[in-house]
């Protein structure tokens, strides 16, 4: 289904039967990435003295519970809330699903003991002014990190001044990763880089914008430009389990 879409003063043209699903289906494998040391995502079936949610051991019908820690387990898009002392919900700061992205790949640098995607390296990225959504690949990109347990590894992280610095300058309302965080695993509850996207604590806070963690990109799909397709749970929660497609722009 080829579709034309007008962002600004520019026409961009897509086919949205060709989504590409960069995000992480929720199932009972322990080869479900996680992070943050969060237990595994579980499904189970409800369970009485006279009554089994499951149909494999014996139940009339599927009727389960579903454990899940959205910054631990998976693909999940986050919202100010995640930070905040205020209720902000993702159902509520995530109000348009659909966007242009620029995807672009980077190998962060390796500083002391870190790993850092730097200002200067985002500096140096030409985008499309009509993009609001930006997907950060890293290198190297492992087929390993679809199912890696990210907990005590201190992964790579984005510094802080870039996030916010670029971000806000380059008008960028969603930010995607293939990391668990875009702060330091252990950075003494800074948080600095979400507080600089979000702009938090002020006056100006970018209630509307975004953070989606742990994508996985393939390295056969190539930097540029896509249309973004960010689904989430409605629910009363800073984060939430997303999926999300990306489609070429032709």
């Amino acid at each position: 289904m080829k579709v034309s879409i007008t962002f600004g003063n520019k026409t961009y043209h897509t086919d949205l039967s060709k989504g590409i699903n960069i995000s992480f289906s929720l199932q009972n494998t322990p080869n479900l990435p996680k992070a943050f040391y969060a237990p595994n995502f579980n499904i189970e079936p409800v369970r009485t003295d006279t009554f089994v949610g499951s149909t494999d051991e014996g139940g009339i019908l599927n009727f389960k519970n579903i454990f899940v820690n959205p910054h631990g387990n998976g693909t999940h898009t986050e919202c100010v809330g995640h930070i905040s002392k205020e209720p902000y919900f993702i159902k509520d700061c995530l109000k348009n699903s659909f966007h242009l992205a620029q995807l672009v790949t980077i190998k962060p640098k390796e500083i002391d003991a870190d790993k850092i995607i730097t200002l200067q390296q985002l500096q140096n990225l030409s985008l499309d002014t009509n993009a609001k959504a930006i997907i950060i690949r890293t290198l190297p990109n492992k087929i390993e990190d679809k199912k890696r347990d990210w907990s005590g590894t201190n992964p790579p992280y984005i510094h802080y001044k870039s996030y916010g610095v670029f971000s806000r300058k380059k008008g960028i309302e969603h930010f995607l990763i293939d990391l668990p965080s875009v702060d330091r695993e252990e950075d003494e509850g800074k948080l600095l880089a979400h507080k600089a996207f979000w702009k938090y604590p002020s006056k100006a806070i970018r209630k509307n914008c975004t953070i989606t963690e742990m994508v996985f990109v393939p390295n056969e799909i190539n930097d540029g430009l896509y249309f973004i397709n960010i689904q989430t749970i409605p629910v009363a929660m800073d984060a939430s389990p997303s999926s999300v497609f990306v489609y070429e722009v032709l």
